[in-house]
């Protein structure tokens, strides 16, 4: 189990495409005003390397795992957030925090990053925001944080960090692409580690409502018809209950409201 972390075991990658210089300007901003120094990771534009990701990809096991074709611009996600990993890894950090370029930091992200790091024992990977968060399951608390499991979809990867370990131990099995890659990583019961949120989160995503992955608004999502999401409906269903057994098997089901940073 991992000792307690410092920013001094921490690394920090940006990931951000080329064309959005305002959103790195805006990021930029954000984390001089923390002190927080990054290395800027150039994101996988999906639509130049179609071809290529299309190789690394299984577009039919997307497509019923997710109920939606897969697009290019969530390939291009994917294997931006592989690469980085891979950059973690080939790293002297222990630690990474891996951010995407449309996330605003609340008043208190330096004092919550301080405190997960501090309680770097007790997590896997760990997020500052989300898109979904259901039924969290307290583990405990750390300072006037709590840290939670969830049974529940808990997606959304603009904030996160990653153990050096974890990364390198579940890299190898997260190609081909059959889904995004936060529902992947929501498959910890596969993979096997401890996925958490430190709630109340200390971060949220603005993207403006206009996204290089998903177009303006969501338009270039296009869901099936219900009836040709049947088998993604019921891989939902099922992975509540692989999520719940694999939090039981590992005693983490029943809510916890012990301090952890004792």
């Amino acid at each position: 189990m991992a000792k307690a972390l410092t920013r001094a075991d921490l690394g920090i990658w940006l990931i951000n495409l080329d064309r959005d210089a305002d959103r790195l300007a805006g990021m930029q901003r954000q984390l001089d005003a923390m002190g927080l120094s990054y290395t800027r990771f150039p994101a996988i534009y999906g639509k130049d390397h179609v071809d290529e990701l299309s190789k690394r990809a299984d577009a039919q096991a997307y497509a019923r795992n997710m109920g939606s074709p897969i697009l290019p611009g969530k390939m291009g996600c994917y294997a931006s957030h592989i690469a980085v990993w891979e950059a973690f890894i080939a790293s002297d950090h222990k630690v990474a925090l891996i951010l995407e370029d449309d996330v605003v930091f609340h008043d208190d992200f330096l004092e919550s990053l301080d405190t997960a790091l501090a309680g770097a024992a007790h997590w896997d990977t760990l997020r500052f925001n989300c898109i979904r968060a259901k039924l969290p399951i307290s583990q405990g608390k750390l300072g006037r944080y709590t840290l939670n499991a969830y049974a529940g979809p808990f997606t959304g990867n603009a904030a996160y960090l990653l153990h050096k370990d974890i990364a390198q131990r579940i890299l190898p099995n997260l190609w081909p692409q059959t889904r995004a890659f936060d529902h992947e990583l929501n498959r910890f019961f596969r993979h096997d580690f401890r996925q958490c949120g430190l709630e109340p989160f200390s971060s949220h995503v603005d993207d403006g409502d206009v996204s290089s992955i998903t177009g303006t608004g969501f338009a270039l999502v296009k869901k099936f018809k219900w009836y040709k999401r049947l088998p993604h409906y019921r891989l939902k269903a099922a992975n509540y209950f692989r999520r719940a057994g694999w939090l039981a098997r590992n005693r983490r089901l029943w809510p916890k409201h012990h301090r952890l940073d004792r």
